[in-house]
């Protein structure tokens, strides 16, 4: 495809000028985020609205790119793979830390392949039950399952998801023997969990928030280390299994070796949307934390994050769905 001159020369222009001064320039043209889940879900929303505040702030269009399959893996590869020049950019997930251990056969390592940009948002999971379960507390519920070992069923939106590995971390800690049933999806989930099919999950707030509000299901407890403003009265499972942590999270991560001060760029621009009352507020109904900080403390968190769910990985002998 032959350029347009206007759009050629200034792309010359730009490659000829030093490295700071082209960061300083950046972005000419328009950006690719790419998403590992499919249009309209929580995560392709959070994303869309953080694009949409870069394309104000930075005068080129933020494109999203929904690229789905392998619980988020080809959206990585194709990351991993793309120039290091800041126009081919990821939405970080969870799932991303997960699958580092979960998948034998990745020809990447997210730690070492997706330079952190900034995070955006954590939200936690809720353990939800049946009103009718007779268990209304945590140590309720593992009396109950101890004395019922493996008859208790646990589903969760699939095979590695941030719903089965909040559930294994769960089983291990609490040394319960629960029958994991894994779905394709919270939706159907939720559905046999209110029909009586199975007897427990762990799903993100976000989905969950109006069943509990309404009596529909009961909310045992959240999975963050601290309680949810949009829960406030339900108890961390913490409180109860000190240590006890596992959280839905999302940010921004590049090609390695984007140059430094593009990444400094939309950091700023990143923590400056976060601080917006508009963005706080939908955050909020997500039921999430905005999770604002410098790249290396996201860095931090997915490292830290790949090596916690390797050993439950290992423990349950967890494989991809």
């Amino acid at each position: 495809m032959k350029l347009p001159r206007r759009a050629f020369l200034q792309l010359a222009a730009v490659a000829a000028m030093p490295r700071l001064a082209w960061a300083q320039a950046y972005p000419i043209r328009p950006v690719r985020m790419i998403v590992g889940l499919a249009a309209g879900g929580p995560a392709d929303i959070l994303a869309r609205l953080i694009a949409q505040w870069l394309s104000e702030q930075l005068g080129q269009p933020f494109i999203i790119e929904n690229r789905v399959g392998a619980g988020g893996n080809i959206a990585a590869d194709a990351v991993v793979h793309a120039a290091a020049d800041g126009y081919t950019l990821l939405l970080v997930m969870n799932a991303h830390a997960i699958n580092a251990s979960l998948y034998d056969t990745l020809n990447f390592n997210v730690v070492r392949d997706i330079a952190p940009v900034a995070g955006i948002d954590r939200e936690p999971f809720v353990m939800l039950v049946k009103p009718s379960f007779p268990a209304r507390t945590i140590p309720d519920f593992i009396a109950y399952a101890k004395t019922n070992a493996g008859k208790v069923n646990m589903a969760s939106a699939g095979n590695g998801t941030g719903s089965h590995v909040s559930g294994e971390l769960f089983k291990m800690m609490a040394g319960v023997d629960l029958l994991h049933v894994p779905y394709r999806g919270g939706a159907p989930v939720l559905t046999d969990l209110i029909g009586g099919q199975v007897h427990v999950t762990f799903l993100p707030t976000t989905g969950t928030i109006e069943y509990i509000r309404s009596g529909t299901l009961r909310a045992l407890a959240v999975t963050t280390a601290t309680r949810c403003e949009t829960l406030p009265d339900t108890p961390t499972v913490g409180e109860f299994l000190p240590g006890y942590e596992s959280s839905a999270w999302f940010g921004i991560g590049a090609p390695r070796n984007i140059p430094a001060e593009i990444i400094e760029k939309l950091n700023k621009e990143i923590n400056a949307g976060l601080a917006d009352p508009g963005i706080k507020g939908r955050l909020g109904n997500f039921g999430g934390a905005v999770l604002a900080g410098t790249p290396g403390e996201f860095g931090n968190l997915i490292g830290e994050e790949a090596e916690k769910w390797a050993k439950v990985v290992k423990f349950a002998g967890m494989k991809p769905g």
